[in-house]
């Protein structure tokens, strides 16, 4: 009688590496991720319209009408200051949210880690953060634009409103990309620190009521506002409603130093997310 020899054991095999996902299905997953947070978006609006009209609404109504209607200020402030604070309210919604949901999915919420299993590579992940927060300044600036016309008398043409609006698209990705770097570098603990050493004087420092070549006789102040990437927003909408008399920096020279700031607050925020997503 014959024994068969026990079969060797089988050599362990190794986990077959996931596919490589394309670029057009890294593209859908993108426009996916974008569109669930529109309607997110959608289901906040009421909250979402308080954010963004409370504060512009007050500002043209006390520094446009009030200061107007008591003769502390000219009826032309009123074309000054209306494109300032636009511009204002395109940058800083596009910053706050970008910076304030990204410091939370980082932290308590972790909503983050969902976002990143999808199938998408991770700075597009980021990427679609920006360009979350850009729509929500771009909508936060242009609804503003009928009510502030209409609270102040404003009249801009309709082939010049097309171009503001392009101006204040720009704006709202520069402002998110700002975001993105505050919302990845700046810990969690520190956040009121942030908006009040950070956020006033970037307000109060970016053109939105005066012109910065107005400052001719202030220079330092000038020297300040110039290093702000609002003033940048300002100027470039100023320049295409701005009243008669009213110099603005040139609308390409606003373009370009935009689109510099966009490019390097972008490198930095994709530097600091793929920090914080690999920790």
């Amino acid at each position: 009688m014959s024994v068969a020899a026990p079969a060797p054991p089988s050599a362990p095999s190794t986990a077959a590496a996931p596919p490589p996902v394309s670029a057009l299905d890294q593209f859908a997953t993108f426009r996916a991720v974008l569109s669930r947070d529109l309607f997110v978006t959608g289901r906040e609006l009421v909250g979402f319209l308080l954010q963004v009209f409370i504060q512009p609404l007050f500002m043209l109504l006390i520094f446009g009408k009030v200061l107007s209607d008591l003769g502390y200020a000219s009826a032309d402030f009123s074309n000054v200051l209306l494109p300032g604070v636009i511009a204002l309210n395109a940058f800083l919604i596009g910053l706050e949210n970008t910076a304030l949901p990204m410091m939370m999915d980082f932290s308590f919420t972790r909503e983050i880690e969902d976002r990143l299993l999808s199938p998408m590579a991770i700075p597009l992940v980021a990427l679609e953060k920006i360009v979350f927060g850009g729509i929500r300044g771009l909508i936060a600036g242009v609804v503003l634009i009928p009510v502030g016309m209409l609270m102040l008398g404003v009249t801009w043409p309709w082939a010049v409103v097309l171009k503001v609006v392009g101006v204040l698209a720009i704006g709202a990705l520069v402002g998110a990309a700002v975001g993105l770097a505050f919302g990845t570098l700046v810990p969690t603990q520190h956040i009121q620190i942030m908006f009040t050493v950070v956020m006033t004087p970037i307000m109060f420092t970016g053109a939105t009521q005066f012109p910065l070549l107005g400052l001719d006789s202030l220079r330092w102040y000038q020297v300040i506002c110039s290093l702000n990437p609002l003033t940048y927003i300002s100027e470039g909408t100023r320049s295409l409603v701005g009243p008669p008399g009213v110099e603005s920096l040139p609308l390409w020279l606003c373009m370009c130093v935009l689109a510099g700031v966009f490019v390097v607050f972008s490198m930095i925020g994709m530097r600091g997310f793929m920090r914080r997503a690999m920790d």
